[in-house]
């Protein structure tokens, strides 16, 4: 009896066969609509910077697609981290919530603020924070004074909750925007990666008291670079506008402004082609699922390794396709990268968990038993759209 091929080389193999031969990167943006068209709008008519129809018109079909009440489009995602703390009250010395498992422009937008990131656990059925978890750290060594909860170790306030819905998988948000109410914390949602995914039908970002989206090259949709704040109230909508609009006064020609500020706003030529990626993302959400479709076939009975798949009660974009390795396999995950990325098929592990960084080594941590797991056992795969698509091997 022929020897089991090593679990590198069926992983390669389930690849292969999906994705065709040649290089393959991890995830590549798709044109085949009116990006250029609109693109050139915006040359022709010289507006190309922060005033343009592209932009209002941008927020207007993000707010639709999401079910938001307003979406304000900024410059990348960690600009709008960075405003909605700002907005949500975190001041300099406040602690902020975040998962140790997530890209560090989380981590970056809390201390751009001032304040500290206090790094939570995170759930193997979500891959994102655990709020049944961190509800049992808060009690260990939390309390709440004067409306505000204090952290009685460290004596800071911690002001806000940023939950990361992770390679664009929905988090329990129910049990999450119950935590938050509970301990008196701004609930500011992470979507940066989940433009499309929805629990119950209500999508992500919307849950909270604002969510933000980014639209990085690597993204669904993407702006070339981008993001977005999205919130139902009106009144911070509009503050929101004005924080990433250098706090101008409208006026015909003077320049006022009534506070220190920021230039955060999306410039019209990017908006343009967001525009035009927005008219096809439910193209795109369908063929990441026919994607996902197509590796579970693949990798259904393989031991060693399973492929992560949504939540229940989730639907999501799988703006990822993300592989778990067995315990037991822990040990083959580099072996599994060296091997497939030698193959010219990209793959990528789990984020360096924050507390390991030496910009946020001191911070403080709940124990981090499951993130520390998935961080050891996690390999994205190749996750592009047209791989899901009809004409796709």
């Amino acid at each position: 009896m022929n020897a089991p091929l090593p679990l590198a080389a069926q992983i390669i193999a389930v690849l292969r066969d999906v994705t065709g031969p040649g290089s393959v990167p991890l995830h590549a943006p798709r044109f085949s609509g009116n990006e250029l068209a609109y693109v050139q709008e915006c040359i022709d008519t010289t507006f190309v910077s922060s005033v343009g129809k592209f932009v209002d018109r941008f927020e207007a079909d993000l707010a639709a697609f999401t079910g938001a009440g307003h979406a304000i489009a900024v410059v990348n995602g960690t600009a709008a981290l960075h405003a909605a703390m700002l907005l949500a009250g975190v001041q300099p010395g406040d602690e902020v919530i975040v998962p140790a498992l997530t890209f560090a422009a989380t981590a970056n937008a809390v201390a751009h603020c001032g304040a500290v990131p206090h790094f939570a656990d995170s759930s193997e059925a979500t891959l994102g924070l655990d709020p049944v978890a961190l509800g049992a750290h808060l009690a260990e060594i939390a309390e709440i004074r004067d409306d505000v909860c204090v952290n009685r170790t460290t004596g800071r306030v911690i002001r806000a909750l940023v939950p990361v819905h992770a390679f664009g998988h929905p988090i329990d948000i129910a049990a999450t925007v119950e935590l938050a109410r509970t301990w008196h914390l701004v609930l500011v949602e992470d979507a940066a990666e989940s433009l499309g995914s929805t629990v119950g039908g209500r999508h992500t970002g919307t849950f909270g008291r604002m969510g933000t989206l980014s639209f990085n090259g690597n993204k669904t949709i993407t702006t070339g670079g981008g993001g977005a704040i999205l919130t139902n109230d009106p009144e911070l909508a509009k503050r929101a506008k004005h924080l990433t609009t250098t706090a101008k006064q409208p006026h015909r020609w003077e320049f006022r402004h009534d506070y220190v500020a920021y230039n955060y706003r999306l410039p019209n030529l990017n908006a343009a082609l967001g525009c035009a990626q927005l008219e096809q993302l439910p193209t795109f959400l369908a063929e990441k699922r026919r994607l996902f479709e197509k590796y579970r076939a693949g990798f259904e009975g393989m031991t060693g390794v399973r492929l992560f798949a949504e939540p229940a009660g989730c639907r999501s974009n799988y703006w990822l396709q993300t592989l778990i390795l067995d315990d037991d396999r822990v040990g083959e995950r580099d072996t599994i990268l060296a091997s497939t990325n030698d193959a010219g098929l990209m793959t990528r592990p789990a984020w360096t968990l924050m507390h390991r960084l030496p910009a946020f080594e001191t911070c403080p941590r709940m124990a981090l038993p499951v993130a520390e797991s998935l961080e050891r056992r996690i390999i994205n795969i190749p996750s592009s759209a047209i791989l899901g698509s009809s004409g796709a091997a």
